[in-house]
C-alpha cells in the first residue's frame, strides 16, 4: 500500500511537471518566433521608410534607381550575428554579394524561396542545411521608367534562439527530476506515516489470541484513519465482551451443573433395577434435578444474552397501567399483604416484559424472605430524568455488607432454609436495568425490611437495532 501510494503521487507530479514543461516550451517557442518576426518586421518597415523619402541621407539627394537604395540601406545597417541583409535587383543578388560572403547566396532553395515572395512580399519559414530554422522576408522596390524589380531579403536564424530555449529546458528537467526525486521521498515518508496505524492495526490484530482481546490501538490524531481506529477499539471491547460473557457463562454452568451431574452419576451407579420402590424414589430425585439444571441453564443463557442488542424491545409504556398489573401479578407470589404505592400517570420508553421479569424477580425475592402476613408493596415514580421502580417488604431487611454481593452472578447472602435458588435471580434483575441504561441497589425501607429500586433513564441511551441476532 505504501509503494502503490507513493507512486501515484510520483506518477501525478510526474505528469504535471512534464505537462507544464511541454506548455512551458510551447509557448516560449512560440514567443520566439513572434519575436524574430517582430525584429524582421521593423528592418523592413525602416527600408519602406527610407524607400517613401527617396532621399539619400548621405548626399541629401534623391535616390536614381533600386541599385542606389538597396545599397544604401546595406551600408546604413549592421546585421546581428543572428541576421542577414541580402540585396536582389531583376532576379540576382547585387554585385559585392558573392556565395563566399553569405551562405544563403547560391542556394537554389534560397534563390527559389526569395522568387517567390518578391512579388507579393512576405514571409516564410526555412530550413538551411547550416544554420537551421531561419525566417526569410522580403520587400520589393521598384522605380519609374524602370520594369526591374529590387528588393531587400532580411533572414533572421532561429537557431540561436531555439538554443537557448533548449538549454532552459534542460536545466528545468533536471530540477523537475531532482523535484521528483525529493516528492518520492516526502511522499514515502507520509504514506508511511499516514500508514502507521493501519500496521498498528495488523499487529495488534496478529498479538490479538483466543485468551487475550485487552490489545488496543493508540489513538493518535484527528483524521479519517483516527476515526478507524475508534471504531476498532470499540470492535475490541465489544469482542472482548463477548468474549468475556461467553466465558463466564461456561465457567458459571460447567460450576453449578457439576453438583447435579455428580449426583445424577451417583444415585445411577447405585440404582439397583431390581427394587421398584428404589427405582421411583431415584426417578423422582433425578428429575427434579433435571429441572433444577434446566431451571439454572435457562438463567444462564438469559444472563448471556443480557449483552446483545437484541435483548430488550422498547416500546413506549404506560407507566400507571404496568405498576398495577405488576401487583395483581405478584398476588400469585405468595400470602402476604400486597401493596400498591400508586404511579404517575404518562408513557415512558423501556422493554415490558424485561422489566415485568424483574419486578416479578424482586417480588419473588421478597417473599422468599418475609413471612405470611407480611407487607410487600410495588409502586412507580418518574422525575425530570429517570423512572423509578420500587419493590419494599417488611422483612429483615439486607445487611449493608451483602448489597452489593447479591446483585453477583450466584452471589447470596443470608439464605432461608428451603431456599433452592441458584443466586442468579437478582443478577438477571441487574443485568436488566443495566440493558435500560439504568441501575438496581437495595437500601432500608422507610418503615423498615429493604426496598430494591430500579433506576431507568427516560430517554433510553442503548441503540435500537433493525436486524435481531440469529436465533441461539
Amino acid at each position: 500500500m505504501r509503494t502503490r501510494i507513493t507512486l501515484a503521487v510520483a506518477l501525478l507530479v510526474a505528469l504535471a511537471l512534464t505537462g507544464s514543461g511541454a506548455i512551458v516550451y510551447l509557448i516560449e517557442h512560440d514567443r520566439n518566433r513572434e519575436q524574430v518576426a517582430d525584429e524582421v518586421e521593423q528592418e523592413v518597415e525602416e527600408f519602406r521608410t527610407l524607400q517613401r523619402t527617396g532621399i539619400d541621407p548621405r548626399t541629401g539627394k534623391a535616390f536614381d534607381g533600386v541599385v542606389p537604395l538597396l545599397q544604401t540601406f546595406l551600408d546604413r545597417n549592421v546585421a546581428s550575428p543572428s541576421e542577414a541583409f541580402l540585396a536582389w535587383y531583376d532576379g540576382d543578388a547585387l554585385p559585392g554579394q558573392e556565395p563566399g560572403d553569405d551562405a544563403y547566396l547560391g542556394d537554389e532553395e534560397f534563390d527559389r524561396i526569395v522568387e517567390e515572395l518578391t512579388p507579393g512580399n512576405g514571409s516564410r519559414l526555412w530550413t538551411s542545411p547550416r544554420d537551421g530554422e531561419v525566417l526569410i522576408a522580403v520587400q520589393s522596390v521598384q522605380f519609374e521608367g524602370d520594369n526591374r524589380v529590387g528588393a531587400l531579403v532580411v533572414v533572421q536564424e532561429l537557431s540561436e534562439r531555439d538554443a537557448l530555449l533548449n538549454e532552459t529546458m534542460r536545466t528545468y528537467a533536471i530540477v523537475a527530476f531532482l523535484s521528483l526525486l525529493l516528492v518520492l521521498a516526502i511522499g514515502w515518508w507520509q504514506s508511511g506515516r499516514l500508514l502507521s496505524p493501519l500496521r498498528t492495526l495488523r499487529t495488534t490484530a496478529e498479538r490479538i489470541g483466543a485468551t487475550d482481546l485487552s490489545q488496543r490501538l493508540p489513538v493518535r490524531g484527528h483524521d479519517d484513519i483516527t476515526d478507524l481506529t475508534h471504531t476498532v477499539n470499540g470492535m475490541l471491547e465489544r469482542l472482548e465482551s463477548a468474549f468475556i460473557s461467553q466465558k463466564r457463562f461456561l465457567d458459571d454452568a460447567g460450576h453449578e451443573l457439576r453438583t447435579p451431574l455428580t449426583v445424577l452419576s451417583g444415585h445411577l451407579e447405585l440404582l439397583d433395577t431390581a427394587n421398584p420402590d428404589e427405582v421411583e424414589a431415584t426417578r423422582k430425585l433425578l428429575l427434579d434435578e433435571v429441572d433444577r439444571m434446566a431451571r439454572l441453564t435457562r438463567d444462564l443463557i438469559l444472563l448471556a444474552k443480557s449483552d446483545r442488542p437484541d435483548f430488550l424491545r422498547i416500546e413506549q409504556v404506560d407507566l400507571d397501567g404496568l405498576a398495577e398489573d405488576l401487583v395483581a401479578k405478584a398476588r400469585g407470589l405468595g400470602e402476604r399483604e400486597w401493596r400498591y404505592d400508586g404511579a404517575p400517570a404518562g408513557r415512558v420508553e423501556m422493554d415490558r416484559q424485561r422489566i415485568t421479569q424483574a419486578v416479578l424477580q424482586l417480588a419473588d425475592n421478597a417473599v422468599k424472605h418475609t413471612q405470611e402476613g407480611d407487607e410487600i408493596a410495588i409502586g412507580a415514580a418518574v422525575s425530570a430524568e429517570s423512572v423509578t421502580i420500587w419493590v419494599r417488604d417488611s422483612g429483615p431487611g439486607v445487611p449493608a455488607a451483602d448489597r452489593e454481593l447479591i446483585f453477583e452472578r450466584f452471589g447470596r447472602g443470608v439464605v432461608r432454609e428451603n431456599d433452592e435458588g441458584f443466586g442468579l435471580g437478582l443478577s438477571i434483575v441487574r443485568a436488566i436495568a443495566t440493558g435500560h441504561g439504568g441501575t438496581a441497589h437495595v437500601e432500608n425501607a422507610p418503615s423498615g425490611g429493604a426496598r430494591f429500586v430500579l433506576t431507568l433513564p427516560i430517554r433510553q441511551t442503548r441503540p435500537k437495532e433493525t436486524n435481531s441476532w440469529p436465533a441461539s
